[in-house]
């Protein structure tokens, strides 16, 4: 097994109150800005409202946009511009429209894109947008058309050149088309077949990738189950780790998973996060990674307990602490490093995933030594049960019943 520290000896326990000191300043900072900022931002999943994903040929101008929103009646609209490490200089925007609805939802996406075809004077022309075609209408159109002078029988080869046009409008041009001479780069897409689509089509400096719509109802039904699963999920990890070990080790644990959504949730609102569906999910696959580790370090302990009975219970957790310490870094760093990545080079629709996972690793990781194993022992020295080394009686000079070397008795493996 690989080492990255050969037998080290770190304290742990007797910098408790700093661990503690920190995640109290983690969490007075991450929910003064919930309280005081309007509360935890939702995404669409749990508002319910319109969401347009928009893509641009030039980065849009922001301000002109909002006033156009303004002017359809939408002024309260959130626009959010994607971007990422590569270009900054987005050309691409999502759209929020809160609805409260169905009649609201298709009200909104209505508008927006009223507002898109009155900014950018797409409502002038008369001729079908090339960038928003689907690929049905573009090969019903080539085939009453006939550039190619197939007759009856080229209804499946223009199907086809309609599916090769869209894709290089999709995947090559991003959505855009700029010019339709571009066109003639695509295979089968003859001069006869491109000046049809010339004369026929024109072309808006925007497309619209993308529209979800989530009703107010179910917004509000995902949001409630959403908090159910993870209050169900903390539940029976308490429930489990209170078989395996012993009560007060699976309070521990399930409040030093509440202290990692905590400060996840506080850090989210205060770099402006949505918390939506993915995220959700994220936190879910938080609180497993922080109750593993933690896991790992209880059952150390539970180990050494046996092995060390007339050592101080706190010496014994620093022991175990250290004992799992190379296992802790090569795990959560690897892992880290991999959704590190996917932060920073995911794109932006698993960006809020992407960080709940990154902050998670680093909050649950150190909960399980910082914040876990000090309430552990935090209990034991109130209960009276920390051992004084070799002399077999408890710190408040009385003896622990049933357990001479002072340890706190752990429950073997599936039994209490």
């Amino acid at each position: 097994m690989i080492e990255f520290f050969k037998e080290p000896n770190i304290n742990w326990m007797g910098k408790a109150k700093y661990f503690f000191t920190l995640s109290g300043i983690l969490l007075l900072i991450g929910w003064s800005a919930i309280l005081l900022k309007g509360g935890i931002k939702y995404g669409i999943d749990f508002r319910g409202g319109t969401n347009v994903d928009v893509r641009f040929a030039q980065p849009p101008n922001i301000d002109q946009l909002r006033s156009a929103l303004r002017a359809q009646g939408l002024g309260n609209s959130e626009i959010q511009s994607i971007s990422d490490i590569a270009n900054s200089n987005s050309s691409e925007v999502l759209i929020f429209v809160a609805g409260q609805g169905d009649q609201a939802l298709d009200e909104g996406k209505a508008k927006v894109l009223s507002a898109l075809n009155a900014t950018y004077g797409v409502s002038n022309s008369n001729k079908p947008d090339f960038n928003s075609v689907t690929p049905t209408v573009l090969a019903n159109f080539l085939t009453q058309r006939d550039p190619l002078s197939l007759g009856v029988n080229g209804a499946d080869k223009y199907t086809q050149l309609a599916k090769d046009l869209l894709a290089y409008r999709d995947k090559v041009k991003n959505g855009v088309v700029t010019s339709l001479d571009e066109l003639s780069s695509v295979s089968g897409a003859t001069p006869p077949a491109v000046a049809a689509v010339k004369d026929t089509f024109s072309l808006a400096p925007f497309a619209i990738r993308n529209v979800e719509i989530v009703g107010p109802k179910v917004g509000a039904e995902l949001r409630n189950q959403a908090i159910r699963v993870t209050l169900y999920a903390l539940a029976g990890m308490l429930v489990y780790i209170a078989f395996r070990f012993e009560w007060v080790y699976g309070a521990a644990a399930v409040i030093a998973v509440f202290h990692d959504v905590l400060i996840t949730l506080g850090l989210f609102k205060i770099f402006g996060f949505e918390i939506s569906l993915t995220v959700i999910a994220a936190l879910l696959t938080l609180v497993g990674y922080s109750m593993n580790d933690t896991i790992v370090i209880f059952d150390r302990i539970r180990e050494n307990s046996r092995l060390l009975r007339k050592e101080p219970f706190a010496d014994v957790v620093n022991k175990s602490i250290n004992q799992t310490l190379s296992r802790t870094i090569l795990t959560s760093g690897l892992t880290f490093l991999t959704v590190l990545v996917l932060f920073l080079m995911g794109g932006q629709v698993l960006r809020a995933f992407a960080f709940a996972l990154v902050v998670g690793i680093v909050i649950g990781t150190y909960s399980s030594f910082g914040i876990a194993a000090p309430l552990v022992v935090a209990w034991n020295r109130w209960r009276g049960q920390s051992a004084v080394v070799g002399s077999g009686t408890a710190a408040a000079g009385t003896k622990p019943r049933g357990n001479e070397g002072g340890q706190p008795r752990l429950a073997p493996a599936g039994r209490r």
